[in-house]
């Protein structure tokens, strides 16, 4: 079944079970509610998919194309719009996607901006191994040969080197659902998911 809800990371916590004794980390997400805004069909727009809306906003936070658009399905302005390609079970233009679509253990796969961690040298970013340490060496975090000498006479392109690191979406796959609190519109994951606290995330079931 495919199933599908947009949210906000709140953070991490741990769960624990009474019966057992164990400790579970979960992530906390705030997911939905998510009006259907539309359900495109393969017939008349080419290919399946359904448009979910999250995060209420004001009108004029919104272009008036974005005002239009929601409009025309009667929904209001909401800061995200997320297609998902494929469709959803169940999906009904005008209708509300909850937490309620998803149960303790279905395996879903979660994504989202991953955390910037600004400019990283080799070994942080790539995982390059460090120099030799000791006898006077300058060479402990340094990213050694980037290429030949006078053939070609120049870098080639992707050659892995220092630079901007983290900030690009990431999907998580393999997660679990551990619980969800309807009544608070929570999902709570098994495990990390992508993304800051307060980072909008995508959950597909």
């Amino acid at each position: 079944m495919a199933k599908g809800i947009l949210g906000r990371k709140l953070g991490m916590t741990q769960v624990f079970d009474a019966e057992t004794g164990g400790v579970t980390s979960v992530t906390v997400i705030e997911a939905g509610p998510c009006p259907v805004v539309q359900v495109r069909t393969r017939d008349v727009d080419g290919y399946d998919a359904v448009q979910l809306a999250f995060e209420p906003v004001a009108d004029r936070k919104l272009s008036q194309g974005e005002r239009g658009h929601l409009a025309k399905f009667g929904v209001g302005a909401h800061r995200r719009l997320v297609e998902f390609r494929g469709g959803l079970d169940g999906a009904v233009e005008g209708e509300t996607v909850t937490v309620e679509a998803f149960q303790a253990g279905d395996k879903v796969k979660v994504a989202g901006i991953g955390i910037g961690k600004g400019f990283q040298g080799t070994i942080k970013r790539h995982n390059f191994s460090s120099g030799p340490r000791a006898h006077g060496s300058h060479n402990v975090r340094k990213p050694g040969s980037i290429g030949a000498s006078a053939t070609p006479s120049r870098v080639f392109k992707g050659v892995k080197m220092a630079g901007r690191m983290g900030g690009k979406r990431v999907t998580q796959l393999g997660l679990t659902v551990h619980d969800v609190d309807v009544e608070r519109n929570l999902l709570l994951v098994k495990g990390s998911v992508p993304g800051p606290r307060n980072g909008f995330v995508e959950v597909r079931g």
